[in-house]
């Protein structure tokens, strides 16, 4: 491409665009919102099971993107796996998750005119049935969240680093975290 026809598509890109599609909340009450629309987004994926509900909390276009299970594309795709899970977790005897935010490792971003990155870690909890309640594991994650006239929705997911830990393990500490 020559450098003249880069050079005027670098400049279309830094021109001023329309005005910021939403305005975002100052940085204290963008991380308390984030962080309430975090909390109850994983207490209905892993604790309800509410398909219409989870279905409006996530954007059309999802993207969740997992370091040990692959990508999934698309809200219907995301809601279908999570309808069959709540089916299965029906079962008296099934295998039965929590996921539990690492509070110190939380970090919200704003992305002007869009929404919010949320970056973090989390641990997973995991029992069979009505039994005891286990570590299961820990991971980081990285999250793009839009918000829209009906609230913040999940856009984009990036769930990797999964390490898995044994039997009464104890919450390994977060890493320290860069300035």
């Amino acid at each position: 491409m020559p450098f003249a026809i880069l050079a005027a598509l670098l400049a279309a890109q830094a021109a001023p665009a329309d005005p910021p599609a939403v305005t975002l909340p100052q940085a204290a009450e963008l991380r308390r919102q984030i962080e309430a629309a975090d909390a109850a987004l994983f207490e209905l994926i892993f604790l309800g099971c509410d398909p219409p509900q989870l279905r409006a909390s996530i954007t059309d276009d999802l993207e969740f993107y997992h370091d040990r299970d692959g990508a999934i594309t698309g809200a219907d795709a995301f809601v279908d796996g999570y309808a069959r899970q709540c089916r299965e977790r029906q079962e008296p005897n099934a295998w039965r998750s929590r996921r539990e935010l690492v509070p110190a490792t939380l970090a919200v971003d704003p992305v002007p005119g869009l929404g919010a990155i949320e970056t973090g870690e989390h641990v997973f909890y995991e029992r069979q049935g009505d039994g005891p309640e286990q570590l299961a594991g820990r991971a980081r994650f990285a999250q793009l969240w839009v918000l829209s006239p009906t609230g913040w929705r999940l856009s984009r997911v990036f769930s990797y680093a999964h390490a898995a830990a044994g039997p009464n393990a104890e919450v390994p500490p977060a890493p320290a975290r860069r300035p």
